[in-house]
């Protein structure tokens, strides 16, 4: 991962930026096409042929659909679940063939089909386009040529945000690489990857050592400690990796929607799903809970509709039970405030409303982040002083002091502070202000740089959804 990121951000990056601002306006697009299958082909090259293929038939679905207009739900319909179909294959046969033998005590035939990388939200994409054809939310792409560069685009291909046709339709035969888009964007690619590299590796380094024991002896202080370093991790990482995927884009001539909007500040779960993973969610409304009646119909079907649309949110994440578990756990709280206790909350001091949102979405990532069910309800055990440890020791005390202030900057770093400050100096038309502001962005990203090269240690969390 260390050699593809460097070679990523020395060649892979600036070769492919000259060739596009050389490339003539009708060549672009190849340009990025082929930038995206180079992309692509460093992870996972074999599976190219399925991701065009996907390509070629949604985009002819919906020039059939705009010729036969008295069957374009019919091909929606073909469109639709030949996406589902791809991913469900995929992503959930290993899933549904172990729990099947699991549960009738059958042995597994161990089939272990590898996982398309960025399958889950290719397909999310690809079906939205279908969906918004159909609606008449768009006009059907005439040129399968820009269908395939929207398919592709690489800076958001591994891990989102989930880009639709409809925000970026407009920009497939009318993009270019200028200086004004270029600075935006490479401001924004550096912020990304300082979130990246800077904080959500390092925290991500001591939540390893306290998940898999080799931060020392136990106690409940340590438990709560590596749970909130992976909760600053997921953040990060994900927030981080959103930031140079909508940077990318900008240097290129498009504009992606916002994926996250500071989720820890929230006050409830409600607050933080609407400012966590912004794409993801908007998706599921879109396409899955206002189809069904959202919350239109009968206070029943209401809540049905909300455990059904994150039972599949859950899925998505993963296929593995935690993640439905993890989704029912966040239906659950959404009911209980929507229904039981928004009036509470709305009275709730600021503080304590933060806390106790907080509370429940660090308990949340340990569903998340423990497959084997043992191992979650062990952790949770340990956070809650029921395994018998002691609340804090002489091990735990070290280990608090040594990630506290790396914890302290990550926790300010969540808050709106230094993005209106960030804001404030590009905005302004000093020429001092300017030339530190650049003089900053290439200090970070010279640190970076020293960083990726000098680390073995630098996952993406999201790049197996």
């Amino acid at each position: 991962m260390v050699f593809s990121s460097i070679t990523f951000l020395f060649y892979f990056l600036p070769a492919l930026m000259i060739l596009y601002a050389l490339a003539p306006k009708k060549l672009k697009n190849a340009v990025m096409i082929l930038g995206s299958f180079v992309f692509y082909s460093w992870g996972e090259i074999r599976f190219i042929p399925i991701l065009v293929a996907l390509s070629v038939i949604d985009y002819t679905c919906g020039r059939m659909s705009e010729k036969h207009p008295e069957r374009k739900k019919l091909f929606m319909l073909i469109s639709v679940l030949t996406n589902l179909s791809v991913l469900v294959f995929f992503k959930y046969t290993n899933f549904f063939v172990n729990s099947f033998c699991s549960l009738f005590g059958l042995e597994s035939p161990g089939l272990n089909i590898m996982l398309p990388i960025g399958i889950s939200f290719n397909s999310f994409q690809e079906m939205s386009y279908a969906i918004d054809v159909y609606k008449g939310r768009t006009k059907p792409e005439k040129s399968y040529y820009n269908y395939l560069t929207f398919t592709t685009l690489f800076p958001q291909i591994v891990a989102g945000p989930i880009v639709r046709y409809v925000t970026v339709g407009h920009d497939l035969g009318d993009h270019a690489l200028n200086i004004d888009s270029l600075g935006k964007g490479m401001r924004r690619f550096i912020r990304g990857l300082a979130k990246k590299v800077l904080i959500a590796n390092n925290v991500g380094a001591f939540w390893d050592k306290v998940s898999s024991g080799g931060a020392g002896e136990s106690s409940v202080l340590l438990y709560w400690l590596g749970i909130i370093a992976f909760t600053l991790q997921i953040y990060f990482d994900f927030s981080g990796y959103s930031d140079m995927a909508i940077g990318l884009a900008k240097c290129f001539g498009f504009t992606f929607d916002e994926n996250f909007d500071h989720p820890y500040v929230s006050k409830s779960v409600t607050e933080f799903w609407r400012r966590w993973h912004m794409t993801l969610g908007k998706w599921f409304r879109d396409y899955v809970y206002i189809p069904l009646g959202g919350n239109r119909v009968s206070k029943g079907r209401h809540i049905f509709n909300i455990f059904a649309v994150w039972a599949l949110t859950g899925l998505w994440h993963g296929a593995s039970w935690n993640f439905v578990i993890w989704g029912l756990y966040f239906a659950l709280l959404l009911v209980f405030e929507k229904f039981f206790f928004h009036k509470v909350l709305e009275k709730l001091p600021a503080v304590f409303a933060h806390i106790y949102t907080m509370f429940l979405v660090v308990v949340s990532w340990v569903i998340f982040n423990f497959e084997d069910t043992s191992a979650l309800f062990g952790y949770l055990k340990g956070m809650f002083g029921l395994s018998g440890d002691v609340f804090a020791n002489g091990n735990a005390l070290y280990q608090l002091f040594s990630v506290l202030p790396l914890m302290l900057i990550a926790s300010f770093l969540c808050t709106p502070v230094l993005s209106r400050l960030v804001k404030k100096t590009e905005e302004s038309g000093s020429l001092a202000v300017q030339i530190g502001t650049t003089l900053t962005y290439l200090a970070v990203f010279s640190v970076c740089i020293a960083y990726l090269v000098n680390s073995t240690y630098n996952p993406f969390l999201y790049f197996r959804f």
